[in-house]
């Protein structure tokens, strides 16, 4: 319900932002605060939930984006753009404050050996309220205003929260703590007057433990996003020129198509005996389907092969999903929302580049060729990941984090081995 409230408010939001600033470049600015208070948030992220209970996290992330949709609706008629600014600065930031404790919290409900299932669970219930967010802005809209689609966004985050209260998960390991994070390795603490020796223990000490395999797969997943970026900004553009008595309908289309993907990935791979050992090359072969199928949507095709190529890609989209995020939650506890603060970083960055990037492009270019450009970085960088894996001969498995696979205090060490979305 939370996810159908974000997409839903996604395009009113762009609309009402038009509204307010009269202008294409302001709808970017806004969105680009956005995704910049979406990265900002990424970088503190992990050395929140060392100090804050994960739950908590994401009930107060909840409550805050509700009241700030609350302020929207209420002010829809007379709103300043400094208050729209910090609107969607809450936005941003609660969203991937709520994403990344949500994410490092799956072990820790459902066990380790259910984390694949459970985040195939978590991308199926995305794509329907995707494919159901979408479908609904304009009557939504149409009826009610925006008053109404910034009400329901809010209520749906109130959901959320709720649901959070009366269950109560268990979201954090017993035991765990921030001492680990604030202290140095001799387990002194750094001293304040020495900022910049403190800064550079500090970022030594993050980066300890961390597989190299695994910080490539979050660079590849930034790259990705800016990949997916291009699609993003290319398929209104594709679907006015192609279809322009009818382009909602091509996009419709195009997006039910990817989350019926979706939803067959989750089928497949929650039927595969050896989904556990799935890694870092399953990951890097997956996202190049992803990118090459994308690519050919834009080739010009037919309505049938279309729908055939946005399901393919959806359907590389949910493997990639669930096999970089179960992976990552392979980490011990005290690592893991670190590496999904890292994550949310370079998706955030990755996606804000790429949208100024493509629609730039777009403007002398046409949509194959920008489409190609970009997704042919993702490829590379996908090659590249495979063959880094291959060389290694070790793909660190789902299920491990277990001491015999050579982990410490500090992070999971993998043997060999040295984080979305459309």
């Amino acid at each position: 319900m939370s996810g159908y409230g974000n997409y839903l408010n996604l395009i009113a939001l762009s609309l009402f932002a038009y509204d307010v600033t009269g202008t294409a470049f302001g709808v970017g600015a806004v969105m680009a605060l956005r995704l910049f208070s979406g990265f900002l948030a990424g970088l503190t992220a992990g050395a929140l939930s060392a100090r804050v209970a994960r739950r908590t996290s994401m009930i107060c992330a909840d409550v805050a984006q509700a009241a700030a949709m609350t302020v929207l609706a209420l002010c829809v008629s007379r709103m300043p753009l400094w208050l729209l600014a910090c609107v969607v600065m809450v936005l941003g930031a609660g969203n991937t404050f709520f994403t990344v404790a949500l994410r490092s919290a799956v072990p820790v409900m459902v066990g380790q050996d259910a984390r694949s299932h459970a985040n195939g669970l978590l991308v199926t219930a995305r794509s329907f309220a995707t494919v159901l967010g979408f479908a609904s802005a304009a009557p939504v809209i149409g009826l009610g205003g925006y008053t109404a689609a910034f009400a329901v966004n809010a209520a749906s985050f109130m959901v959320s929260a709720t649901v959070l209260l009366v269950l109560r998960p268990r979201t954090d390991e017993v035991g765990t703590g921030n001492s680990e994070e604030d202290a140095e390795p001799d387990g002194r603490r750094s001293a304040g007057p020495l900022l910049s020796r403190s800064c550079r223990i500090r970022i030594r000490h993050a980066t300890a433990g961390v597989p190299a395999l695994l910080m490539g797969m979050i660079l590849l997943r930034g790259v990705d996003a800016l990949a997916s970026s291009s699609h993003n900004v290319a398929l209104p553009v594709v679907a006015h020129s192609t279809t322009p008595s009818s382009p909602a309908v091509l996009m419709t289309q195009f997006w039910v198509a990817w989350a019926i993907g979706t939803l067959v990935a989750h089928q497949v791979l929650k039927r595969r005996r050896d989904a556990a050992a799935w890694g870092e090359r399953m990951f890097a072969v997956a996202t190049c389907l992803m990118s090459l199928s994308f690519v050919v949507a834009f080739a010009g095709l037919p309505t049938p092969a279309l729908i055939v190529a946005a399901a393919s890609a959806g359907f590389a989209d949910g493997c990639t999903e669930i096999i970089y995020t179960s992976r990552l939650q392979a980490a011990p506890d005290l690592q893991r929302s670190r590496l999904f603060g890292w994550s949310a970083t370079a998706e955030q960055s990755g996606f804000a580049l790429g949208t100024v990037a493509a629609a730039a492009a777009l403007e002398v270019l046409p949509a194959l060729t920008v489409v190609a450009a970009f997704h042919g970085a993702a490829v590379c960088g996908a090659l590249a990941l495979l063959v880094t894996a291959t060389r290694r001969g070790t793909a660190a498995p789902l299920s491990s984090t277990s001491k015999e696979d050579g982990e410490d205090a500090h992070g999971t060490r993998t043997g060999a081995d040295p984080l979305p979305r459309a």
